[in-house]
């Protein structure tokens, strides 16, 4: 069977669906060669010099690895000559990054996570990028409005792409331009993106649930109440065993909830009172691939695309993965 490559898949999304137009494919393109570049140096962990602390800190106040900074370098560099953005910002920057006025700015904006789960790193563990595109807002008058903070600061329904990487195994290329979520994966012999993981469809119920449980102590009576639920198995009100699985890198655990069903929750708790994952970096493009997927994501009570954000790097609490276990979650935190 003759596998489709990335490149042509876009292009049928934009020649024959009209979905996207030449500069969005571009855009998904340049990214996707981002992540192949960060794809060889994870790969090449040690023997490249690329494992241990950067020895510096990002705008959160969390330690960065040397992978930290150079996959966010890769991304930017690849990304601000194209033509093809307004803007661009990632986890790792306090503010976003304009276009340098040598090059042409276009009508999009690009937030990402350039290395996520980077703690794993060192342990060879999966880690990966997230990405999302928005429109730049337009003014009265038809033109672009300036591309600060306030300009990235849309709900996640406004989304037009959005996507991830993980660098694993095999390095797989996960996206959505409105019509499903479809998979690639990286072919080392040719070094293009084939299309192996077509339309995929999260199953609506699952047995499998994944949350860090070493913060039980921590959670929110709706949170806890579904855990010791799942945890009872057979025996307790569900009826049915559930098992556990946490990688620690959402990428991973993400691409298991699309591959085989299943909730990943990353829950707000006494510690964490927003919640701890990022809602423009993660949050938003996982929810809108995991909903073109069949899934559901809210944050306990709200639909997490439908969330006004404040804040660049706001936080908020992340349940997502099988529709009926998520509506479940979300109906004990609502009908309390």
């Amino acid at each position: 069977m003759r596998r489709v490559h990335l490149t042509q898949f876009l292009i049928e999304r934009q020649r024959d669906k009209k979905l996207i137009n030449a500069d969005l494919r571009l855009l998904i393109e340049t990214i996707a060669r981002a992540c192949k570049a960060i794809s060889t140096r994870v790969n090449k962990g040690a023997l490249a010099d690329g494992l241990g602390s950067a020895g510096s800190q990002n705008i959160q106040g969390e330690a960065q690895k040397k992978l930290d900074v150079l996959s966010n370098e890769i991304l930017l560099e690849a990304n601000e000559w194209g033509g093809n953005l307004a803007a661009l910002v990632s986890e790792e920057m306090e503010d976003p990054r304009p276009i340098p006025t040598h090059y042409p700015r276009g009508e999009y904006l690009l937030l990402f996570d350039p290395l996520d789960g980077s703690s794993n790193i060192d342990v060879n563990i999966s880690v990966g990028t997230i990405f999302s595109v928005l429109r730049c807002p337009k003014l009265a008058d038809g033109s672009y409005c300036e591309p600060d903070e306030k300009a990235f600061l849309q709900p996640g329904t406004r989304q037009v792409a959005a996507g991830f990487a993980v660098y694993g195994p095999t390095t797989l290329f996960v996206i959505t331009v409105g019509d499903g979520a479809h998979g690639f994966t990286l072919d080392r012999e040719t070094f293009t993106f084939v299309e192996t993981h077509p339309d995929i469809r999260i199953p609506e119920d699952t047995q499998e649930f994944a949350i860090n449980t070493s913060n039980m102590r921590r959670w929110e009576p709706p949170v806890k109440r579904y855990i010791d639920e799942c945890l009872a198995g057979k025996d307790g009100p569900r009826g049915k065993d559930f098992n556990m699985r946490w990688v620690a890198s959402m990428v991973a655990d993400v691409f298991r909830v699309l591959s085989r069903g299943g909730i990943f929750m990353y829950p707000r708790d006494s510690k964490n009172k927003e919640g701890r994952l990022r809602l423009m970096y993660e949050a938003n493009p996982m929810a809108l691939i995991v909903e073109q997927a069949g899934g559901a994501a809210t944050d306990g009570r709200n639909r997490i695309l439908e969330l006004e954000p404040k804040r660049l790097h706001q936080r908020v609490a992340v349940i997502l993965g099988s529709k009926n276990e998520v509506e479940r979650v979300t109906s004990y935190h609502t009908s309390g």
